[in-house]
């Protein structure tokens, strides 16, 4: 069967890839896997168009410049990877809310899309409080053994269990 088109792949194999990414990464640009930075550079670019004179006097925005950069693609490239995968698995498809969700929660759209949104933003302003996402504290700073990486790797599974557990309870799907 070729690899391309298995809807799920081993482990082992894809964390081997991850790896070989996040050496690549280093190799090549000179900087660790990570992708918060993306979303609020993202955000500095739209609101450059409207107001960049604002954009201009924020200290945020002085440090991390409102710009396109390595990250800003490989965030883009996870994006369209994930949808060829998909597309090639032939596991693509287009649903408003997901199974596992109408199980535990019903069918209402507008409620699946808040919680969403303030689950993404809280996630977002917790990786930019802390100075990084989990694949920038968790993945890249594991792989340079750092004490703080793996504190934050762990972190990172046990509170996303707990979640799972508080938010899908008595789901065995």
């Amino acid at each position: 069967m070729n690899l391309l088109t298995q809807k799920r792949w081993n482990p082992y194999f894809a964390g081997a890839l991850s790896g070989c990414v996040s050496i690549f990464s280093v190799w090549v640009a000179g900087k660790y896997l990570g992708a918060s930075t993306t979303f609020a550079r993202s955000a500095g670019l739209i609101e450059n168009i409207f107001a960049p004179d604002h954009v201009e006097k924020l200290d945020y925005f002085i440090k991390y410049t409102p710009k396109i950069d390595w990250q800003w693609m490989f965030v883009v490239g996870i994006f369209f990877g994930a949808f060829c995968s998909a597309l090639l698995s032939k596991d693509f498809k287009f649903k408003k809310v997901p199974d596992m969700w109408i199980s535990q929660f019903g069918t209402s759209i507008p409620k699946r899309a808040i919680v969403a949104f303030v689950g993404g933003s809280v996630a977002l302003f917790g990786a930019r409080l802390a100075g990084g996402c989990p694949s920038g504290h968790g993945l890249s700073g594991s792989l340079q053994l750092s004490v703080s990486g793996l504190i934050a790797l762990a972190c990172f599974f046990i509170g996303g269990i707990i979640m799972a557990k508080v938010v899908y309870r008595g789901n065995n799907s």
